[in-house]
């Protein structure tokens, strides 16, 4: 899918650090005491991606969107992909400004209206359903994958590859969801490290 304009790079160690497994469990568990769940920020990004597109739509023009407003909620959706490709053991690093072991791209485009931007809480369903059911499927492997970790051992990269599929089918439909492009999300399961990136993931 190098033709499409989302892109996920991801570099991913031969082993993983079993202090940084340690520090995931820990975060997911402060995380959930604050009331932070995944399923809880699906949900909120869900519902207020379309709308906040909407708004600033109607407020700024479609060509000011794209131009000024979609960089800037691209640099949030990329840092939470940095923090999902983290949490999903793809990477071994938490996403900082300085390390970007995982690698968000975009290509801008398309002519957005505030009437498309609220249509996605409706054709964003079908792919967030598959969504939903390859989540169900990583957190299997991600219990798989921590046992190789407390042993020691190197990832399978079968797991490394479904884990960054996943990732990559999540940034297209966030993407697509947030109106920052036209393209559907295609129905293709991307293990493969893409041959370039199109395009930076947002100024930093």
């Amino acid at each position: 899918m190098a033709d499409y304009p989302v892109q996920v790079d991801v570099v991913s160690p031969p082993r993983f650090d079993r202090v940084q497994l340690l520090l995931r469990i820990l975060l997911a568990i402060v995380l959930g005491w604050l009331g932070v769940t995944a399923g809880w920020l699906v949900a909120v990004l869900y519902a207020t991606l379309p709308i906040v597109a909407a708004i600033a739509i109607s407020s700024e023009g479609s060509d000011a969107f794209t131009r000024k407003v979609a960089p800037a909620l691209w640099r949030v959706i990329a840092w939470l992909l940095e923090f999902s490709g983290y949490m999903s053991m793809l990477v071994d690093r938490f996403p900082t400004y300085e390390d970007h072991a995982v690698k968000p791209s975009i290509r801008f485009g398309g002519h957005p209206t505030a009437g498309s931007a609220l249509s996605r809480l409706i054709t964003s369903l079908p792919s967030g359903l598959v969504l939903a059911v390859l989540w169900f499927v990583s957190s299997i492997l991600w219990v798989i994958a921590a046992v190789f970790v407390l042993v020691g051992a190197p990832m399978p990269p079968a797991i490394l590859a479904y884990q960054r599929g996943m990732l990559r089918w999540q940034a297209r439909l966030v993407a697509y969801h947030a109106s920052l492009i036209d393209e559907y999300p295609p129905w293709s399961f991307d293990t493969d490290v893409p041959a370039a990136p199109i395009a930076s993931a947002g100024a930093r």
